[in-house]
């Protein structure tokens, strides 16, 4: 009998989510090299090389790859010969790991993960409790799988019941536009086919635990019908042209994973899940002689990819900024902000919200003032502010107009607006300005100045004032509701198509 103590289980856990918290995956950055050289869409190979950099800032810097560091989950394949030596329940000791790796003071991950999720929406504190799935194998070891899966790619997450003639492919190629942007490509669709409707989302988020091995699998061929749907799906996918932060490109995603099961005659359940520039996830195992540390990779593997501001990118100066300066902003321009910029997201503008209705005072004037959405992670050492990145503008939406009335000139998030936000936008010659998701670490660089001008109680989503010096964005939606979303990719599938440019193909 293999006895596993519950101190070495902690310790194991805690090093896995410190670890995948500042190392990518090196099958994901391998990939991502090869996808940055083939890339030909100038606004895409400038958000890869923003991700490529970041990267290697965060392995030497030991700091979070992504200021959403993500909700915690685990899949234990617990060997039947092990005996794990508590009181506690597995559950309980897992999350002792989790709790431990998100406060460690060396590295302290963003708490975000909320009690309570129907109505008051408390967060824990400390990123517990995890998700976790236990199988039970034959066995006298317990081999773990650890992710860390950020929001924006979580909630891109599609499902769907089909007959059992349905085309897989087909719904595939409907659900990735509608996934827009949010989900920061590229990376990975992780896919379940049968089973149960629940058993076909786990096996889609079981697959993203695999290595990245596309390049491999299509310079040998496939070998069975998983494998060609594989090589279908990330074929027709990629000549969608949607692209890096679906700015237009040829590298949508870098791998498509498929797991199957056993269905019922009546039933063919589909579940895709997307894992994000941002992809984190190890593997241990654990045989009763201690606790298992991770090894580093080598900081030479990554590629000699050094990402600096684009030389046309137009400074702009934020405490000088007015209506007609916005106006001048056309989409697709790269723009550096410098001066003084508020902060936002869910929790502050439904509070605005709720204000407003209620008539109070704001505690601050929104009047000639640009907004970045965002929830950083808190800073060590003598860093300003932590890893800063961006937050899906999507779900600001519903409060775009609300916020234009207040004065607001312009707004700064990752992933497209949706019409209703567009149109508002268009309707007061204002703008939405993106930065890039997954470059966490180094957008922060350009955060020299930090302090809470608002709703201090909400943690991460107070309101901030950032001084900014040379924040790297692109004008996505400019006052005349041209949206780079909507016209890049559509240009890009007609350049891939005409000129049969896939990567690897």
């Amino acid at each position: 009998m293999t006895v596993i103590t519950e101190a070495d289980l902690i310790e194991s856990v805690a090093d896995a989510l410190q670890f995948i918290s500042y190392y990518h995956p090196m099958d994901y950055i391998r990939a991502l090299g090869v996808a940055y050289e083939a890339e030909q869409s100038p606004a895409a190979k400038d958000a890869i090389a923003q991700i490529l950099t970041n990267s290697r800032m965060c392995a030497e810097g030991h700091r979070p790859i992504c200021q959403d560091t993500g909700i915690v989950t685990i899949f234990v394949k617990w060997g039947q010969e092990c005996r794990l030596d508590s009181t506690r329940s597995l559950q309980e000791v897992v999350d002792e790991g989790v709790r431990k790796a998100y406060l460690n003071p060396e590295n302290k991950l963003r708490a975000s993960i909320l009690a309570d999720p129907a109505f008051t929406r408390r967060n824990t504190k400390d990123n517990t409790p995890s998700v976790m799935h236990v199988e039970m194998v034959p066995g006298s070891t317990v081999s773990i799988d650890v992710a860390a899966k950020g929001g924006g790619s979580e909630n891109k997450s599609k499902f769907k019941m089909m007959n059992p003639s349905d085309s897989i492919v087909d719904w595939v190629l409907e659900m990735i536009p509608q996934m827009g942007a949010g989900w920061c490509p590229p990376g990975m669709l992780g896919i379940g086919i049968g089973g149960t409707a629940e058993k076909s989302m786990l096996l889609a988020k079981e697959s993203l635990m695999g290595a990245i091995d596309m390049a491999q699998l299509k310079a040998r061929g496939p070998k069975t019908d998983i494998e060609a749907l594989r090589i279908e799906i990330y074929d027709k996918v990629n000549a969608l042209g949607i692209g890096a932060q679906g700015l237009g490109g040829l590298s949508t995603i870098l791998d498509v994973k498929i797991f199957d099961w056993p269905t019922h005659a009546a039933s063919k359940p589909v579940a895709m899940i997307p894992n994000c520039a941002a992809t984190r996830h190890a593997h241990f195992t654990l045989d009763g002689s201690g606790p298992v540390y991770l090894e580093a990779p080598k900081l030479e593997e990554w590629p000699d990819v050094n990402w600096t501001p684009d030389k046309a990118a137009i400074r702009v100066d934020l405490d000088t900024l007015t209506p007609e300066v916005v106006q001048t902003w056309k989409h697709g321009d790269r723009l550096l902000l410098n001066g003084k910029m508020l902060t936002g997201r869910d929790a502050a503008h439904k509070r605005i919200a709720d204000m407003l209705a209620k008539g109070e005072e704001l505690p601050v004037d929104f009047r000639g003032r640009v907004i970045y959405y965002v929830g950083p992670v808190d800073p060590v050492g003598e860093e300003v502010v932590g890893p800063a990145g961006p937050t899906t503008a999507t779900r600001m939406d519903k409060f775009t107009r609300m916020m234009l009335d207040q004065g607001l000139l312009a707004m700064v998030g990752k992933a497209e607006r949706g019409p209703d936000a567009t149109k508002a936008i268009a309707e007061r010659k204002s703008a939405y300005l993106m930065a890039v998701g997954g470059a966490a670490y180094l957008v922060a660089r350009a955060i020299k100045g930090s302090k809470v001008v608002g709703f201090a109680d909400l943690g991460m989503e107070a309101i901030y004032e950032f001084e900014v010096s040379d924040f790297p964005v692109t004008v996505a939606v400019d006052a005349a509701g041209e949206n780079v979303h909507q016209l890049a990719p559509l240009v890009w599938r007609e350049k891939i198509a005409r000129e049969g440019l896939l990567v690897g193909a």
